[in-house]
């Protein structure tokens, strides 16, 4: 049996990954910080629970002894920050609070179950990034100018290069959920949260032979 496990996955487009993996015939455990919460998303949709801040070491530390074996590792939790932080109003305490999660939590998890990854057979790794983190993208300014949230996004394209480089019996790749209607953004966007599962369910199921190293939304690769 196929295990998983999907960070920030109590609502979203993170418990909508959760629904697909699970419907691929996963057990897929649901991260999430708030043990409330995560109890009862797990509960609904038949989920194993655990607790997980990927801020917090130590709490990455608990659950990845809790978790005896996994195959797929969904990096998904996020969070924006708040405004947008544009150069000359950059707000360097919220700016770190954004790399804390988006990258440095990232980069916690990942270190913490890549033991039990590199004994799959088949491991899979899914960073839920942001086609705003693309730097093509925003040389041609279809991207907020943001030292926060967009920035953040662009680190986070690296660390799956440099993943992917270090890891080559490991298929890791970033997806882009394209502009969903979620909490994270007041529920703006104009795509659901099950269409931004899209390209993490495709990237977290790949073949042995599929893609690594790469950035993708549900219609392929995007530009870094």
């Amino acid at each position: 049996m196929t295990t998983a496990l999907v960070t920030g996955a109590n609502k979203g487009i993170g418990l909508e990954i959760v629904k697909r993996l699970l419907a691929e015939g996963m057990t897929v455990y649901l991260g999430a910080r708030d043990p409330e919460k995560g109890e009862k998303a797990a509960a609904d949709v038949g989920a194993r629970f655990v607790a997980l801040d990927v801020t917090d070491a130590e709490s990455v530390r608990r659950a990845a002894e809790t978790i005896d074996r996994l195959d797929v590792l969904v990096n998904n939790a996020g969070i924006t920050g708040g405004r947008m932080n544009a150069p000359g109003e950059a707000d360097l305490g919220v700016i770190r609070d954004v790399f804390e999660t988006n990258v440095f939590g990232v980069i916690t998890v990942t270190e913490a179950f890549l033991p039990l990854l590199r004994k799959s057979a088949h491991a899979r790794i899914v960073n839920v990034s942001s086609m705003v983190g693309s730097l093509a993208s925003m040389l041609a300014n279809d991207t907020p100018n943001s030292l926060a949230y967009v920035p953040s996004k662009t680190a986070l394209n690296a660390v799956t290069l440099s993943y992917a480089k270090a890891e080559p019996d490991i298929r890791i790749n970033a997806a882009c959920p394209g502009y969903c209607a979620t909490d994270l953004n007041n529920h703006s966007g104009y795509r659901t949260a099950a269409q931004g599962a899209n390209a993490a369910v495709t990237l977290a199921t790949l073949d042995d032979g599929g893609p690594t190293g790469g950035f993708y939304d549900e219609d392929g690769p995007i530009a870094w």
